[in-house]
């Protein structure tokens, strides 16, 4: 059974995979001052709930935009288990072909979420992560990543927009009945919801105007499921498509 681990800004994902089965799949909150006791007595909590032992854990991998806790994690995961975690890197074959500037300041979560539209969906297509940052990243029809583009996570955009006025309070992610919001709150839901909606619609036509075709387009990520239902395109919500990224590399460099 693999355990797999994605670290973000906002929340560390802890999934466990057997064969190609995802028993579990949890989010915790990203905590920059636990030590690697800490993370190990959470991280077995989690296990604990879904009535997993670590005996039953034959390897494990990492994921991480944090550089600073990827360590402290890695630790975590030698006190718990007894197998040596993998970290997606520099050094670990994912079978991408990574065709940008600098391919090793690729991030790893976009890469292992990369790796695995490539295997489970056809090419071309558009990936969109949203996390505390939305990403959309393309890879054309040979499977190659070829970039993408970050804006703001819809969360950012809304921290932003409360701290940086007097008067909007802070609101909940419900959907308004009306795009045109007859009070304040039902206009800030609309806009934070519909407007990320429409703005994911117009970047994909312009994605496809680059690649020179109609592409398959997943989405993943915490706050996907409240953004993408309200799209105009044919969006697949994912929400497993990084442990499935993970799954892949793992059995890659084991």
């Amino acid at each position: 059974m693999l355990l797999a681990i994605d670290m973000g800004n906002t929340n560390i994902v802890v999934g466990c995979i057997d064969k190609d089965t995802i028993i579990f799949t949890e989010r915790m909150s990203t905590n920059l001052g636990c030590t690697e006791l800490e993370y190990a007595v959470l991280i077995k909590a989690v296990m604990d709930i879904h009535r997993v032992s670590e005996n039953d854990i034959d390897g494990s991998i990492i994921s991480s935009v944090i550089p600073s806790l990827t360590h402290i994690v890695k630790n975590a995961l030698r006190k718990l288990l007894k197998t040596e975690p993998l970290v997606v890197g520099a050094g670990l074959k994912t079978g991408l072909n990574i065709r940008i500037d600098d391919p090793a300041s690729l991030g790893a979560d976009i890469a292992v979420d990369s790796v695995a539209a490539k295997n489970y969906y056809s090419a071309p297509n558009i990936v969109i992560d949203m996390g505390t940052a939305t990403t959309m990243t393309a890879i054309d029809r040979e499977g190659s990543y070829i970039g993408g583009i970050i804006f703001p996570g819809v969360n950012v955009s809304l921290e932003s927009l409360v701290s940086k006025t007097s008067l909007l309070p802070r609101i909940s992610f419900s959907t308004p009945k009306k795009v045109i919001g007859a009070n304040t709150i039902d206009a800030m839901k609309s806009g934070i919801i519909y407007g990320e909606a429409s703005r994911i619609d117009g970047m994909i036509d312009r994605f496809e105007e680059e690649l020179g075709e109609k592409a398959s387009v997943v989405a993943t990520g915490g706050l996907a499921s409240v953004i993408i239902p309200h799209c105009r395109h044919d969006i697949t919500l994912d929400p497993e498509l990084l442990l499935k990224g993970l799954k892949i590399i793992y059995d890659k460099n084991r």
